[in-house]
C-alpha cells in the first residue's frame, strides 16, 4: 500500500513533463519566445539560431535538474514525514557516501557541460570574416547618446542624434523617423568596427540576440550575415548616463538595390567621406595632453 501511494506521488511529476513534451510547439515556444524569428521565414542573421539554441537547451537542462530535484524533496517529504503514533526521532546518518559522491558529480558535468557549448558558440559568433569575403564594412561611433554610421567600403557615413520624445504619443514614445537609422543589405556578410567617442556603451540590436561593449580608445568587432529583411530596434545596453534611454536607432535590412539607392542618397546629401572621433570630448580631459591644458601650465 505504501509503495503503490508512492507511486502516485512520483507519477505526477512524470505525467507533467510527459505533458509538455507531447504537446505541439510553436516556432516562438520551440525558441524560447525569443525575438528574431518568424513562422515561415528565416531568422534575422546566421548567428541567430545559434544563440537560441543555446539559451533552449539550456533551460531545457535546468527544467529536467530542476523536476528531478523537486521531485525527490517532495517524495522525502511525504514518505519520511511522521505517522500518527510515531515518537522520537527518526534514524540518524551522518553520511551517504554514494549520494554525496553523485551529488558532487552531476553539478561537476553540468558546469563542464555548459561551459563547453558555450564556449563552442561563442568562439563561431565572435569569428571574424576574412577581408575577402566582407561584403559590407560599417564603422559605428557611440556618443552620448546617438550613433553616428560610417559605410567604410562605400566612403560615406550618416550622423545621428539622440532620441526625441514624441509630445503626441503615449508617454515615452519618440519620434521614430527622426532616429539614427543602419541600412544593410540582405544576405551579406557585415563587419561593425565597434568605438566610442566618449564613455563606455553598448551596440544592441535586440533581434540579433547579440550585444557588444564599445570602449573609447579600443576597437572592437563584430560579424554577421543577414537573412531576413526588415527593421529591427537597436539600443545602447550599457548605462551611459543622463539621456541612456534615449540612445536608440533602428537597423534596416533591404535588397541589395535598395542598400545602394540609399547609400547614393547619401552621396547626394553631401556626407561623403568618414566621421571620426575628432569630437572626443575625452582630449580635454586632464592628463591627456590637450594643447589648451598645456598652455595654462606653462602660463602658471
Amino acid at each position: 500500500m505504501r509503495h503503490n501511494r508512492r507511486l502516485r506521488w512520483a507519477a505526477i511529476p512524470i505525467a507533467a513533463t510527459l505533458s509538455l513534451v507531447l504537446a505541439g510547439c510553436t516556432q516562438a515556444q520551440l525558441h524560447g519566445f525569443l525575438p528574431g524569428f518568424q513562422e515561415g521565414e528565416p531568422p534575422v542573421t546566421n548567428h541567430t539560431e545559434r544563440v537560441a539554441g543555446l539559451w533552449v537547451t539550456s533551460w531545457i537542462v535546468l527544467l529536467v535538474v530542476g523536476i528531478i530535484t523537486w521531485g525527490l524533496t517532495i517524495w522525502a517529504v511525504i514518505a519520511y514525514r511522521r505517522r500518527r503514533g510515531q515518537t522520537g526521532l527518526p534514524v540518524q546518518l551522518r553520511y551517504n557516501m554514494p549520494i554525496e559522491v553523485f551529488y558532487t558529480i552531476v553539478p561537476l558535468i553540468l558546469v563542464l557541460g555548459f561551459f563547453a557549448f558555450t564556449a563552442r558558440d561563442q568562439q563561431a559568433i565572435e569569428e571574424r570574416f576574412a577581408a575577402d569575403d566582407i561584403d559590407v564594412k560599417v564603422e559605428v561611433i557611440a556618443k552620448q547618446w546617438a550613433w553616428d554610421f560610417n559605410y567604410v567600403n562605400e566612403d560615406v557615413y550618416s550622423p545621428g542624434i539622440q532620441g526625441q520624445l514624441d509630445e503626441e504619443g503615449p508617454a515615452g514614445s519618440v519620434v521614430q523617423s527622426e532616429l539614427p537609422t543602419l541600412v544593410l543589405p540582405v544576405n551579406a556578410n557585415v563587419e561593425f568596427e565597434l568605438e566610442s567617442r566618449d564613455v563606455i556603451h553598448s551596440f544592441w540590436v535586440v533581434d540579433f540576440l547579440y550585444k557588444k561593449d564599445m570602449y573609447p580608445g579600443k576597437t572592437n568587432y563584430m560579424s554577421l550575415t543577414t537573412e531576413r529583411e526588415g527593421t529591427y530596434a537597436g539600443k545602447c545596453a550599457e548605462l551611459c548616463g543622463e539621456y541612456h534611454s534615449l540612445m536608440l536607432f533602428n537597423v534596416k535590412v533591404v535588397s541589395q538595390a535598395e542598400y545602394d539607392a540609399y547609400i547614393e542618397s547619401l552621396r547626394d546629401k553631401g556626407q561623403v567621406g568618414q566621421l571620426s572621433n575628432e569630437y572626443d570630448r575625452n582630449q580635454n580631459l586632464p592628463g591627456t595632453g590637450a594643447p589648451e591644458l598645456k598652455e595654462e601650465h606653462e602660463a602658471e
